[in-house]
């Protein structure tokens, strides 16, 4: 009897385990397998934010910060024109109200911009309708900074947009409200391709991974892609959201665009579009009903999107995969007070010992809070599955080889141990991309050959000759003149 008990409870054991068994495979075939599902969102300490910043309030969907690994530069309001200011980044707390500004627009500063290949370099523009290309010292600012290193005109009206070419060197695309696109040679500061594609306002401008394409959105409700090198339109959809509100469109890293917009409801709406085949969108989701345009930040390495909105308290995040329904909702960062702009950390700024894979930077009304994003892991070793290689601050390739058509993806570092950019290489790039004046036509005498100097003094022996003779029909002119003068008197 009591062997029977045993042999009862056994096989019921037995049934239990194969049920939670079942159970488990079940749930694993139902939830999504991804390593950043639990990816969390958490705002740093008081005294490691920055205080005391009264944040510009022009009224511009701009982001208003701009980050890299070493600063912090946001748009602040200024008398008597525009300006910025730059914080390293290690400077927290709070900010000196007499603390040096960037000061050399005329209007207010509307967009800023750290260069992906020298994180000294910062470009802006503004409504004076000029862009300028900044070199900031390592140490922190003892006196304002006004003389850029570079001016850019050629825009007729405010220039709203700047943003850094992610492969080729000193290559800057710059859009006003003039509906022109520009890109310039800011080491030679001569503009190299302007389009005129754009029939209103442009909202926003996003290269692809290669620098070959960049897309737009505009105010006709058109989401375009643009080849700049043939400065033709290369594919283009109309309304991607039926809303007349601004949209938001930026590449991915397997080429398609992910955008942001309104319904004709004014729900707010996100969509990813292949651009070979605009007719039908390979995902479009609606969220909810706000006012505020929302800005997407792009982390190509995780392949996942922050999209914060203007007014909003809250952060959302997803993660783009190959799988339906391909954008998957991940999880939602919420605060108490409601953000003014955002400023998104390039990756190789983050923290690989707190397995931080990414950092904003909350704009509010007079301070900057910065936000981790972690995903939880118990072992304190590298994790090399959340950080892969990631784009470095070295270009692929040089301005002129990009215009002659070469196209080359980014130069990837490797994230293990932190990457910290070496200081030779820091300081020949700065100097390198201080773009310092442009170059002069003159030659020096040491550069000519000396089998053309006899000819040099002959030409210059021409010249005075040629001088002297005009000089004497000048005066021959000149009696004359007065000998007529004299007889009509």
């Amino acid at each position: 009897f009591v062997f029977d008990v045993w042999l009862s409870h056994s096989v019921w054991w037995d049934n239990q385990l194969l049920i939670s068994t079942l159970m488990a495979a079940m749930s694993r075939s139902i939830v999504r397998q991804s390593k950043f599902r639990h990816v969390f969102g958490q705002t740093v300490k008081a005294e490691q934010g920055y205080d005391d910043i009264r944040v510009s309030k022009v009224t511009w969907d701009s982001s208003f910060c701009a980050i890299n690994p070493k600063f912090l530069a946001v748009i602040v309001e200024s008398s008597g024109g525009g300006a910025f200011l730059v914080l390293p980044i290690s400077k927290t707390g709070r900010v000196d109200k007499n603390y040096p500004l960037v000061i050399g627009h005329s209007g207010p500063v509307l967009d800023i911009d750290w260069c992906p290949h020298d994180d000294n370099i910062l470009a802006s523009c503004s409504e004076d309708c000029t862009a300028m290309v900044w070199q900031i010292p390592d140490h922190s600012l003892t006196r304002p900074i006004s003389d850029p290193v570079v001016v850019l005109e050629g825009h007729s009206k405010r220039v709203g947009i700047v943003t850094w070419h992610p492969t080729a060197r000193n290559i800057l695309l710059t859009a006003g409200s003039d509906n022109l696109v520009i890109i310039w040679n800011v080491g030679t500061g001569e503009a190299l391709i302007s389009m005129d594609d754009h029939p209103d306002l442009i909202y926003s401008i996003s290269w692809n991974r290669n620098g070959s394409l960049f897309c737009t959105t505009c105010k006709d409700r058109r989401l375009r892609v643009c080849d700049p090198r043939k400065r033709e339109v290369v594919a283009e959809r109309l309304a991607p959201h039926e809303g007349i509100r601004p949209m938001r469109a930026i590449f991915t890293r397997d080429g398609n665009i992910f955008t942001t917009g309104f319904t004709r409801m004014s729900q707010r709406e996100l969509g990813l579009w292949d651009p070979t085949n605009f007719e039908e969108p390979i995902a479009l989701l609606e969220l909810d009903t706000s006012n505020g345009v929302l800005l997407p930040y792009y982390d190509a390495d995780a392949n996942m999107v922050y999209l914060c909105g203007k007014g909003d308290s809250s952060i959302r995040y997803f993660e783009i995969t190959e799988e339906p329904p391909y954008v998957h909702y991940l999880n939602t960062f919420s605060s108490k007070e409601p953000q003014r702009g955002m400023g998104f950390m390039p990756k190789r700024g983050v923290d690989v010992t707190k397995c931080e894979i990414a950092r904003l930077f909350k704009l509010l009304d007079k301070k900057c809070e910065p936000i981790t994003m972690t995903v939880p892991r118990k072992s304190d070793l590298f994790q090399d599955d959340l950080y892969p290689d990631t784009a470095g601050p070295e270009p692929a390739m040089e301005a002129e080889e990009w215009l002659d058509g070469r196209d080359e993806d980014p130069i990837l570092v490797s994230m293990r141990g932190g990457y910290m950019p070496p200081k030779s290489r820091e300081l020949k790039v700065a100097k390198k991309n201080v773009l310092e004046s442009r170059p002069t036509t003159r030659r020096s005498m040491s550069t000519l050959d000396t089998n053309s100097l006899p000819r040099l003094l002959e030409e210059i022996q021409n010249l005075k000759a040629t001088v002297l003779s005009q000089e004497k029909r000048i005066c021959d002119l000149e009696n004359k003149l007065s000998q007529y003068t004299n007889g009509t008197d």
